[in-house]
């Protein structure tokens, strides 16, 4: 996989995860091309695209737009198989995810997608797997988050 990308269907960019190098002007132009191509496509036409000697494969879920840039020779059906394994991970994660939750809480949707794709391949197909690290995840940020605020306060009691 040589990039992540999800659309909204205002063509608002939720997340990105490149595999490749890409430089910024090139990401940027990559999402301007692919933001309009998908979008004008109809509801009924193939999810998968030839783009620049490589394939996009698209999937949309609601109010959101899955892709993924993969090879030429790699499966499309893969991939279209990885993009819902990666939604119902969210949804499990979320309790039926929304666009919302992508916006407000993008680092746990960002979290997710590292647990599942390492250098733009798959890590771990567990459901099971994935949403235990994201709780042990969870459970490190909270400690955290109670010694930093532990800390805080001592900190202010000293200065007073």
């Amino acid at each position: 996989i040589h990039f992540v990308i999800l659309l909204s269907r205002q063509g608002k960019v939720r997340l990105t995860k490149w595999f490749s190098t890409y430089s910024q002007k090139e990401r940027s132009k990559v999402m301007r091309e692919l933001n309009g191509i998908i979008l004008n496509r109809g509801p009924k036409l193939c999810n998968f695209i030839e783009w620049r000697g490589l394939k996009v494969v698209y999937k949309r879920y609601a109010s959101l737009y899955f892709c993924m840039c993969i090879d030429q020779d790699d499966n499309e059906l893969e991939i279209l198989q990885l993009i819902h394994h990666y939604v119902e991970i969210l949804d499990r994660y979320f309790g039926c995810v929304c666009e919302l939750d992508l916006i407000f809480h993008f680092h746990k949707a960002y979290y997710i997608l590292d647990e599942l794709l390492l250098a733009g391949e798959l890590q771990e197909s567990s459901k099971r797997v994935v949403g235990r690290m994201v709780a042990i995840h969870d459970r490190f940020v909270e400690a955290a988050k109670e010694e930093a605020s532990s800390i805080g306060n001592i900190i202010s009691q000293v200065t007073k």
